[in-house]
């Protein structure tokens, strides 16, 4: 029998802010936080000139205790520092019990890393490499800092699947706890900003290239949509076995109910609907739920024309248009290897407050779009016990989240 599972802590960092009333007072604001980038004129070629940045200044961290880390990493121990100290464990011998495990994920890592690692190759002079390099830049950069610092010493797992990786990771740890293997796990994604990432979408016509207006873009679901907006940030969340929390007295602040994900097996960026309608049913009946009993769902929402058409149609063929449904990228830009848990995160919070944000931007609905309950205006007040967090990635990867709120809440 699977053990419950519940999140005592969470933390985020990006464009809405760190601290949490500063993200809440950032959304209930219906704040887009895409700016222009002027600097990435100098890229021949790139035609986006827009992202959402992290502005907000983060937490003083020794040298020492930084060394091995670029910008991924360090956004990544900033939204874990907060969510540690929401959950009452910094400084805990649990860490370093052996009973807490991490599970954490981005698309890449250090971006000055890697580029200093190939250059090596490219200009046949390795003067740019130090002991570091290769810590900075490896895939699994962010989880294995972030067990060294802390002092962790049970499982290590790396998500590192583009766009589903702090959701992935969310999954991972939840099973990892629901299975008996860990009592607490670290849980996330991160990604840091660069014009790498908007030229990869670029190169795919993917990416929005409204320069001129960046407030109005990225615009999901609505007709006039051409593309994503890259942001950046990192989002943490610390899930524990339910009578392990009530013993130590922690503040629990969702159950995760239900998770599940599956793979297209059919196109390596092209979504797929019939299996992202699956995850959404495996994830369901992980939880023991039917349909109607979600009372949100948090889109993946990309603003890309294929993306949203597919999703939306899928969500569609499950839920029927009876679900209030938003997408956070609209405000936040994509955040790629973040955005799962920091959707998850905001996903619990609106949950808490008994408010769910608007979709951003979306003013005349693609008729491709299917006819869902966009949420729009200044939000919605909603009492749901339940609510869904979708993600999908490259690589046909998708996941689907369901958290409970909880009396104890």
């Amino acid at each position: 029998m699977k053990r419950r599972v519940v999140v005592t802590g969470g933390g985020i960092v990006s464009s809405l802010g760190i601290a949490d009333d500063e993200v809440w007072r950032s959304l209930k604001a219906l704040e887009n936080k895409v700016a222009a980038m002027p600097e990435w004129e100098v890229y021949e070629g790139l035609r986006p000139h827009l992202a959402a940045p992290v502005t907000a200044e983060l937490r003083a961290f020794s040298r020492k205790e930084t060394r091995g880390m670029g910008r991924v990493a360090i956004l990544a121990l900033n939204a874990t520092e907060n969510a540690l100290e929401k959950a009452g464990l910094l400084g805990s011998p649990e860490l370093t019990s052996g009973s807490t495990g991490i599970s954490y994920g981005s698309s890449a890592g250090d971006v000055d890393a890697l580029v200093d690692f190939y250059r090596l190759l490219i200009d046949k002079d390795s003067s740019s490499l130090s002991a570091s390099t290769y810590i900075k830049a490896m895939p699994q950069t962010c989880a294995a800092n972030l067990s060294v610092h802390y002092g962790l010493t049970g499982r290590l797992i790396t998500t590192n699947t583009a766009c589903t990786s702090g959701s992935m990771a969310v999954g991972y740890a939840y099973e990892a706890v629901a299975n008996g293997i860990q009592d607490i796990m670290i849980a996330g994604g991160a990604e840091e900003l660069t014009p790498a990432d908007a030229g990869v979408f670029d190169a795919l016509f993917s990416a929005s290239t409204d320069n001129a207006h960046p407030s109005r873009t990225p615009r999901a679901y609505d007709k006039t949509r051409d593309g994503l907006v890259v942001g950046e940030g990192a989002g943490t969340l610390i899930l524990e076995e339910y009578e392990h929390a009530v013993r130590r007295g922690a503040k629990i602040y969702a159950e995760v109910a239900g998770f599940a994900t599956n793979t297209d097996g059919t196109h390596i960026t092209h979504p797929n609907q019939s299996t992202i309608e699956a995850v959404m049913r495996m994830a369901l009946k992980a939880a023991g739920l039917e349909p109607e009993d979600i009372g949100y769902i948090n889109m993946h929402g990309t603003a890309t024309v294929s993306g949203d058409i597919v999703e939306s149609n899928a969500v569609y063929n499950v839920f029927g248009g009876k679900v209030p449904v938003s997408t956070l990228k609209n405000y936040t830009g994509h955040t790629l290897g973040a955005c799962g848990a920091i959707e998850a995160w905001c996903s619990i919070l609106m949950q808490k407050k008994k408010w769910f944000c608007p979709n951003l931007n979306l003013v005349d609905r693609d008729e491709e779009i299917a006819p869902l309950d966009f949420i729009t205006g200044t939000g919605r007040e909603i009492d749901a016990e339940y609510v869904m967090s979708n993600n999908f990635a490259f690589g046909g990867i998708n996941t689907s989240l369901v958290f409970r709120r909880v009396p104890e809440a």
